[in-house]
């Protein structure tokens, strides 16, 4: 049996290995408080819930939906970007609804990819990027992400003969897994770059609605130009706490929209309608619960930032997203860090060399653990700094 060239160069997904370690442990009967993945502990808003359960009701969406979703949720969704963004968008031309943002950044790489083309990468970042770049038989090339130029890429460093093989760049922020955000004159910047090197740019927008202290986070898709480069890929995962439901969406460039739906439409058989009447309710209906999901966010950010200073740990308070990227002292890698935690502390983390080279250093935290089992975490992080130092 002889797999593909390009099966080789892809690694195990990164959670796939943590969960594998984090099961062996409770195998043995040891507690382990995980902070490794980002999914959310909070339920869905009950309304939400309860339009599934009506939808599930009707036999008329039993079946095979349609790719480009229903025109209700296209609508739905438009409808919210111009509320919250005041972008407008066409929802027959500039929306496409998603199995979960996943996806969507999955499929896109062969819409542009061929053999010997270049996708630039942030690093480090969601290992999604490379990889569905190399499974169209693209390169990555890495941009570093340095907390010197605050997590975001600098072009000027890019060799010209890299960018000439160049077809695709990535940005994604609020930052997974960094916690940066950008704002709209990084924005702008990157568009006039697209524009100058013929690149097309995917902005992962994921956690734009995960914000704290009153701080709004700026579309890529608000910038002047950006919808004749560019899409921005949004899920309702974090929002709306469905990442086991899979809903997400593309937004902008038609051309761009079109030629990912014709991909999808011959890969997949679209999103569930049952799931997309709850997306709907989910985008149209009360959203108080955002900002109740953020409070929680934010009390525990604020209790982890100053335990990791307490035990050492250097790291920015986030104002978006729900990771905290934490230094680790310079006589450990990550990885040896990170079991040293899982092993003495019965802590799981996230190493940051799994989201690149430039990870290496860095540790990162969520904040999706449910409030009794952070607690526990947090004490067991003090107890283990000070059973280290006696």
């Amino acid at each position: 049996m002889r797999f593909s060239k390009n099966l080789d160069r892809i690694p195990p997904y990164l959670f796939v290995e943590i969960n594998r370690k984090i099961a062996e442990k409770r195998a043995k009967g040891e507690e382990v408080i995980s902070f490794a993945i980002g999914d959310p502990d909070i339920p869905t808003p009950n309304h939400i819930v309860e339009r599934l359960c009506q939808a599930a009701g009707d036999p008329a969406n039993h079946r095979y939906p349609e790719t480009d979703g229903l025109p209700q949720l296209r609508q739905a969704i438009a409808t919210w970007y111009e509320k919250r963004f005041s972008v407008r968008l066409d929802p027959d031309k500039e929306v496409l609804p998603l199995i979960g943002c996943k996806e969507g950044i999955g499929h896109i790489s062969f819409c542009f990819i061929d053999p010997g083309d270049i996708a630039l990468v942030p690093d480090p970042g969601y290992p999604v990027y490379s990889v569905s770049t190399v499974l169209a038989g693209g390169e990555p090339y890495f941009m570093p992400l340095t907390e010197e130029n605050d997590f975001l890429p600098d072009l000027d460093i890019i060799p010209q003969e890299v960018l000439k093989h160049a077809k695709l760049l990535w940005l994604n922020y609020p930052n997974n897994p960094t916690g940066a955000t950008a704002e709209l004159d990084f924005f702008e910047k990157m568009v006039g770059f697209a524009k100058e090197h013929s690149l097309v740019v995917c902005h992962d927008a994921s956690y734009t609605e995960v914000a704290f202290d009153g701080y709004r986070v700026v579309s890529f898709l608000q910038v002047s130009g950006a919808k004749e480069v560019g899409v921005e890929f949004h899920s309702l995962s974090k929002t709306y706490n469905m990442t086991g439901w899979r809903i997400g969406m593309a937004v902008g460039s038609a051309k761009m929209i079109d030629a990912l739906f014709r991909v999808k439409s011959n890969l997949d058989s679209g999103v569930s309608q049952i799931i997309q009447w709850a997306a709907i309710e989910a985008l149209s209906g009360p959203q108080e619960c955002v900002d109740e999901h953020n409070f929680i966010y934010q009390r525990r950010r604020d209790e982890l930032i100053a335990t990791l200073s307490k035990i050492g740990l250097k790291a920015r308070p986030p104002k978006a997203s729900f990771y905290i990227w934490a230094k680790i002292p310079e006589d450990y890698t990550a990885e040896k860090f990170t079991l040293k935690l899982l092993d003495e502390a019965g802590v799981a983390v996230t190493p940051g060399i799994g989201y690149g080279k430039r990870g290496e250093g860095y540790i990162r935290f969520s904040l999706t653990v449910p409030d009794d089992q952070f607690k526990e975490g947090v004490k067991r992080l003090l107890v283990w700094n000070s059973s280290r130092r006696k």
